[in-house]
């Protein structure tokens, strides 16, 4: 039985056992049970709420200005959703990660994307969204003369998850629109508050006093290989290379290459150090790789004992065996094959500059580019690191079973200014990641550089560089990051991750601690932004249906109709179930329809 399925079997068992003592008169009348939520009513603090609510004229123009954000993030949320689901209507994607069903309940360990690593902080964020929330609709409630019922906290079971506040229905009917209207408006206003004081703070001092720690961030090692029998790990820093520095992989595989040795020292985290004995392996591939080898995840690697009859251990063995030629015969534990080598391509988009030269997006293999021979993935980004956007240059590939140049016209990469294919490149040789070592890097830089620090990480992070808008539209990515970005997701500085970072700046006497209040301000800033997008939805019960409904009762009343309420009706149970069928579209159109 899968981790959802636990959930549920006890929140039905909860919900089973409140309902039985609640048929008995055991639970008391301030206890509310529906379903697996439980919420405590008192009428205790209302004093408070009438002290905070004194400046009146002040929250009057806080919400009023919440106000007009919410209703263009209304319309926003209704053109958006009803363009995705008319999207996926005409043409349906493949499901993915992203439409699982535990993916869209908020609770860390069931949601694939909220790790239990980080569930305190999430928990705390979700606390200060939905206080603050609620906390919100409470204040603007007294200063518009609603009367508050009561108010208290929502458990999730027996987990605290939020607070609520409780208008009276009889003084919102009294109390006109525009004061309904900000008083329903005031939660999300608060979120977002929530959200600009967060991110200020993280993307200021707190990332500011992080830094990248010297070496090699290890992700992990390929089972099988190396790396993985000397006992190298994730969260491990390869800090040398035979007493060699290294500080990114392209260092790394450079001082690999740069020994003939077939054992090397390794020297992690700068503290300790272990011998790696090299022996050339296939630790992945992609389909169609001309080889027709298949490496699974987490499968032994595909050992290859000679290329052109010539023994080899190590991937400098492997290139001196190759040489000249643009075939290679490789010996390996599947049996022999006989495959073009060069830099796989996986994509070749359409309009770009490869595609105009050779009219395919089919995959291929570039063999030679500019006169140089390519071998792998690595020389081919390193060739087109030396060349200039508008340059010409002559790129030998193979396809449908032979080798032809082509005149490439490059254009510019936006990431580094360089020349440009307009290609997805697979790492390692010919579609399969050749290897004599075996570490999968953990790009600590891209995090800490698409957070606005100092990564020292060019790529991604610098496509994504620029105003505070990206780095909060970056920071909500990162926790899909698999998914969106190509790259593993980011749920903060946990675990083995923290040995990526260093702390130091302006708050480097807190030491560790840093990470923490990091986490702490990316969770509570995250979840308040959803809070208040979600809560924008222009749907009932949500405030951004509350919302509509008093400005579309604004607008019918100044309009010759004979029955004012029908028509208001109308319009927002019509809006209201548009966007509930463009969500279940979002949600199970994929695996439905795709």
């Amino acid at each position: 039985m899968n981790t959802l399925l636990w959930v549920l079997a006890g929140f039905i068992a909860y919900s089973l056992l409140a309902a039985l003592l609640r048929a008995r008169g055991i639970l008391p009348e301030y206890v509310r049970v529906q379903g697996p939520l439980t919420t405590v009513h008192t009428r205790r603090g209302r004093e408070l709420l009438d002290r905070i609510a004194a400046p009146k004229r002040f929250w009057r123009a806080w919400s009023n200005v919440g106000l007009g954000i919410a209703l263009v993030i209304m319309v926003g949320t209704f053109v958006l959703l009803v363009y995705q689901a008319v999207v996926i209507l005409q043409n349906p994607p493949a499901p993915t990660q992203v439409n699982q069903p535990q993916n869209f309940l908020v609770i860390p360990g069931v949601n694939d994307f909220l790790p239990l690593s980080v569930a305190p902080e999430i928990l705390f964020g979700l606390l200060v969204g939905l206080v603050v929330h609620e906390g919100g609709h409470g204040v603007l409630s007294r200063v518009e003369g609603i009367d508050v019922e009561s108010m208290g906290i929502v458990l999730l079971t027996i987990l605290p998850v939020g607070a609520f506040v409780e208008p009276s229905e009889e003084s919102q009917r009294r109390a006109d629109r525009g004061g309904k209207s900000r008083m329903f408006a005031a939660g999300v206003t608060n979120n977002f508050a929530v959200t600009l004081v967060a991110f200020a703070l993280l993307f200021g001092p707190v990332i500011g006093s992080i830094s990248v720690a010297p070496g090699v961030a290890v992700s992990g090692a390929y089972a099988g290989s190396p790396a993985d029998a000397a006992g190298i790990s994730g969260g491990d820093r390869v800090t040398a290379i035979e007493g060699t520095p290294v500080n990114t992989t392209r260092e790394l595989d450079a001082a690999l290459l740069a020994t003939d040795a077939g054992t090397v020292s390794v020297e992690l985290d700068g503290e300790r150090t272990v011998s790696v004995t090299r022996e050339l392996v296939v630790a992945g591939s992609v389909e169609g790789n001309p080889a027709n080898l298949t490496v699974e995840s987490g499968t032994d690697p595909i050992r290859v004992t000679a290329v052109n009859g010539t023994a080899v251990s190590t991937r400098a063995d492997f290139e001196s065996a190759v040489g000249d030629s643009r075939f290679a015969r490789l010996d390996t534990s599947a049996g022999e094959r006989t495959i073009p080598v060069g830099a796989y391509i996986t994509v070749v988009s359409e309009n770009q500059p490869l595609y105009n030269a050779t009219g395919t997006t089919q995959p291929l293999i570039v063999s030679s580019f500019d006169g140089e021979r390519i071998t792998s993935s690595t020389e081919l980004q390193q060739a087109l690191d030396r060349t200039d956007p508008d340059q010409t240059v002559p790129v030998e590939v193979y396809r449908d079973g032979g080798f032809e140049t082509v005149q490439v016209t490059l254009g510019t990469n936006d990431q580094d200014g360089n020349g440009f294919l307009g290609v997805r490149i697979f790492q390692g040789t010919s579609g399969l990641v050749l290897t004599d070592f075996g570490t999968q890097e953990y790009p600590a830089g891209t995090y800490l550089s698409l957070l606005g620090g100092d990564g020292g990480d060019g790529g991604l992070a610098t496509a994504f560089a620029g105003s505070p808008l990206q780095l909060v539209y970056v920071s909500l990515l990162l926790p899909l990051a698999s998914v969106v970005l190509g790259i593993p997701n980011f749920p903060g500085f946990t675990g083995q991750v923290v040995n990526f970072y260093q702390v130091g700046g302006p708050l480097g006497f807190l030491g560790g601690g840093v990470f923490i209040f990091a986490n702490v301000l990316f969770w509570t800033a995250w979840i308040n932004l959803q809070l208040g997008l979600f809560n924008c939805i222009p749907g009932y019960p949500l405030d951004g249906g509350r919302i509509l409904r008093t400005s579309a009762e604004a607008v019918v009343s100044r309009l010759p109709v004979d029955d004012p309420h029908t028509v208001v009706r109308t319009i927002t149970t019509s809006v209201g179930l548009t966007m509930l069928a463009s969500l279940v579209l979002m949600i199970f159109g994929p695996t439905l329809l795709g």
